[in-house]
């Protein structure tokens, strides 16, 4: 694998992606099959909006430097806030990337991830907090999250973390561009992440390197497929 493809998989550069709308940006080749998905989910009363997609290394490890230091809230799966200050090792980082992936390994780096939501069962002020609630039978994202089901696949879109299998935290607004994103985590390796997070300092870097074969099978190749 050479440089180009390494930068790509762990967000050391920006050469694969263009900026679609609102300041968001996705991979050259995710923008048309989105844009296409979008417009077949408004003839359903359902306008698909973004609240994130690509994001930098440097981006990541941003977010990563907050919640590891409990310097922004770290949420459970029930939605109760974590104390990480109050926590070690193995368990201090799964507490972490429950919702937050480890910088140079989020999906999100591609280009071909993007968490969603709909403006129309909103008013135009909502702030998405993308926490669970939103996207249950009683909240306001739970005919988008039933549409996606049945239409997301026609447009080559699918949910990686549609129900949790003991890493990454259920994520009902992520998507993920199969035909760009199978072909990019089948080229990642832990290898590869260890090699990118050697060059890139991050907060707790030490133990994250001390636990990175289990953090690579936990929270990056234990997706729904």
């Amino acid at each position: 694998m050479n440089t180009t493809d390494i930068a790509i998989l762990t967000g050391l550069t920006e050469q694969h992606i263009v900026q679609y709308q609102d300041n968001f940006s996705l991979h050259t080749a995710a923008v048309s099959p989105f844009i296409a998905l979008c417009e077949a989910a408004k003839t359903s009363g359902i306008d698909i909006r973004i609240a994130s997609s690509f994001r930098s290394y440097q981006r990541q490890a941003a977010i990563w430097q907050a919640k590891i230091t409990g310097a922004r809230t770290v949420f459970d799966q029930d939605g109760k806030t974590v104390d990480v200050a109050k926590l070690a090792g193995m368990s201090k980082l799964d507490a972490v990337l429950l919702y937050s992936a480890l910088p140079g390994a989020s999906r999100h780096h591609w280009g071909t991830e993007v968490d969603i939501y709909d403006a129309a069962a909103v008013p135009d002020d909502y702030k998405p907090r993308l926490l669970p609630e939103e996207y249950s039978e009683t909240g306001p994202f739970w005919a988008m999250r039933q549409w996606l089901q049945k239409h997301a696949a026609g447009f080559g879109f699918f949910q990686p973390y549609q129900v949790y299998q003991g890493g990454v935290a259920a994520e009902p607004w992520h998507l993920s561009y199969r035909p760009v994103a199978e072909q990019y985590l089948v080229q990642f390796s832990a290898s590869t992440l260890r090699q990118c997070i050697a060059l890139h300092p991050l907060t707790e870097q030490e133990l994250v390197l001390e636990h990175l074969d289990t953090i690579f099978t936990r929270y990056v190749t234990n997706i729904c497929r």
